[in-house]
């Protein structure tokens, strides 16, 4: 590299000087990598909560409700409600499903709450007559904040969590419902690894945890801050250290400001946490929370049952957005428009292959790793076609959207003039268009032979007999022919009267529509001297589209 390139590339380069890498985790004998997730972990969505503050448009009351019933449909069992000590509408919206009769036996609602005497009470309030509560108290532990914005030592954040656990027990200890205690050390991905087990250790002290009554310690990634092995290793470390582990359920609450909030949530998990916070389709603060839906299909695919129910993805999908008012991307994991699609022409041969072979109870196909019908989407969207897409695709949408199997030559040269279709559109070509232009390229009526009529008549030894009128060259002519069947005798009543060589290969037939309104369309090719043409013909009834498709043939060879 020249002296001028290495001195315009410093001149131009980003300031990467600024950042530090995170230091590692002394960890040599880390058990997580060669662990397997087997079973699903305790979840409990936070769209309520920390979706809902990350919105531009917050949700309204009703809007929270549709929220809280899709989130009961899917099968979570552990809902953050909101903040009722900060927030009128998270207040009202938890009484709401307390005096409706809204929660479901077995399901906890989860609020969150600082450790202020006065916020203590109003969220008790909040909480009245609810059956089951999971009471969610956080204070930031990281050696940033204590420094810059709390200006505080290890000890006097220790007092504040101590002190908040006393005040959230006294509040709680006249409320009559099954309650849960769960403490967050937040921003616990910049906290020393010491500092967070000692903090977490006196909240459960304070407490009373008990391994037959645990709290929940929430470690969560507040600011992703580095790559996700090192918040596995982070996780394993914290729970090999903590005093009496088998007292508390280590939750998982990961960001997704490095793009691998679900690569770290799913390590955490094989480090040894049992709980999982997030959203679905991972909205959240900036670049989001971990997003369950990824998470939990991520462990359907590898046969192990989440416990969440998203047969019904399309719907949900489309009620998160119409709530959140924020889109899902068309390249989400298992809910974009676009994740079972494919345009490129080997994927889309590899898709129509491996669908023709499926075994519906051992899913393998290649480029969809699991069925789209579990999902609740189609096998017919997994193919589109555009400039980039090959015969393979041209061919699945004819078999999977109208029914038609190409022959294999037929299909090659079709697959070229849609081809030449895309890039005169400049677009995606549509199945429509693709059948349309099918029909255009093939039905050939306009050419020197015109069928005008047939009979069918008994002919000699049981043989079919048919005469028919046919335009050759603007002159009408009767030809007369047998054969074993109507095609065969429509044949050679052309190659007597033409004294032209005229064979049929490639004869396939398929119906295009269902019910008594239904068309069949004839594909075939004619072999004469000439070689190989194909033609296609369209009608109501099987004979005539035959038929049909042996004139559109004859035309397409004199266009030749």
């Amino acid at each position: 590299m020249s002296e001028q390139v290495q001195a315009g590339r410093a001149a131009n380069s980003m300031p990467f000087q600024k950042y530090r890498p995170f230091t590692p985790i002394d960890l040599p004998d880390r058990q997580w990598p060669s662990r397997v997730i087997t079973q699903p972990p305790r979840w409990c969505s936070v769209d309520l909560r920390d979706g809902n503050q990350a919105l531009i448009d917050p949700m309204n009351v009703d809007e929270k409700l549709r929220m809280w019933d899709l989130l009961l449909e899917i099968g979570f069992a552990e809902v953050e409600v909101g903040f009722p000590a900060a927030s009128q509408p998270d207040f009202d919206f938890i009484r709401r499903i307390i005096d409706e009769d809204r929660i479901p036996e077995g399901v906890s609602i989860q609020i969150l709450c600082q450790a202020r005497e006065e916020l203590i009470e109003r969220s008790v309030e909040a909480l009245q007559g609810a059956p089951s509560v999971i009471f969610h108290l956080y204070n930031s532990t990281s050696e940033l904040q204590r420094r810059v914005v709390f200006g505080m030592d290890r000890q006097g954040i220790v007092d504040l969590a101590v002190r908040g656990t006393e005040l959230v027990k006294a509040g709680l200890a006249g409320l009559d419902s099954n309650i849960t205690f769960e403490y967050s050390p937040e921003s616990f991905t910049g906290t020393e690894l010491d500092f967070a087990v000692e903090i977490s250790a006196a909240v459960a002290d304070t407490w009373g945890a008990t391994a037959e009554d645990p709290i929940i310690i929430n470690l969560p990634s507040t600011v992703e801050m580095a790559t996700p092995n090192i918040y596995a290793d982070q996780i394993e470390w914290f729970c090999r250290n903590f005093p009496g582990r088998e007292r508390i359920v280590v939750s998982l609450h990961t960001h997704n400001d490095r793009g691998t909030g679900v690569a770290a949530t799913e390590l955490g998990l094989m480090a040894g946490a049992e709980r999982v916070e997030g959203t679905l389709f991972g909205n959240g603060e900036r670049t989001g929370n971990c997003d369950i839906v990824t998470m939990a299909m991520n462990m359907f695919s590898q046969g192990v049952d989440p416990e969440l129910d998203f047969r019904e993805m399309p719907r949900i999908r489309e009620t998160v957005e119409t709530i959140n008012k924020l889109p899902v991307p068309e390249r989400h994991p298992y809910a974009g428009d676009l994740v079972f699609t494919a345009f490129s022409g080997s994927h889309q041969d590899a898709i129509k292959k491996g669908m023709a072979k499926v075994d519906r109870d051992h899913w393998e196909v290649p480029y969809l790793p699991i069925d789209p019908e579990d999902v609740g989407s189609s096998y017919k969207e997994a193919v589109r076609v555009n400039s980039q897409s090959g015969k393979g695709g041209v061919g699945f949408i004819l078999e999977e959207h109208h029914g038609v199997s190409l022959p294999r030559e037929m299909l090659v040269e079709f697959s070229g003039l849609v081809q030449q279709l895309t890039e005169q559109l400049d677009r995606e070509v549509k199945s429509d268009e693709i059948l349309d232009a099918l029909l255009k390229e093939y039905v050939v009526e306009s050419g020197p032979y015109r069928l005008l009529d047939y009979d069918l008549l008994t002919g000699r030894k049981d043989d079919q007999r048919c005469v028919a009128r046919v335009v050759v060259s603007e002159q009408q002519v009767t030809i007369d022919g047998e054969g074993s069947g109507p095609i065969e005798a429509f044949v050679n009543g052309l190659v007597e009267t033409l004294n032209e060589p005229l064979n049929i290969v490639d004869y396939h037939e398929h119906a295009l529509d269902t019910g008594k309104d239904a068309q069949a369309i004839c594909l075939l090719a004619i072999d004469d001297d000439g070689g190989r043409c194909y033609g296609a013909g369209l009608s109501r009834n099987t004979i005539t589209a035959s038929l049909m498709a042996i004139i559109s043939a004859m035309n397409r060879r004199w266009k030749q």
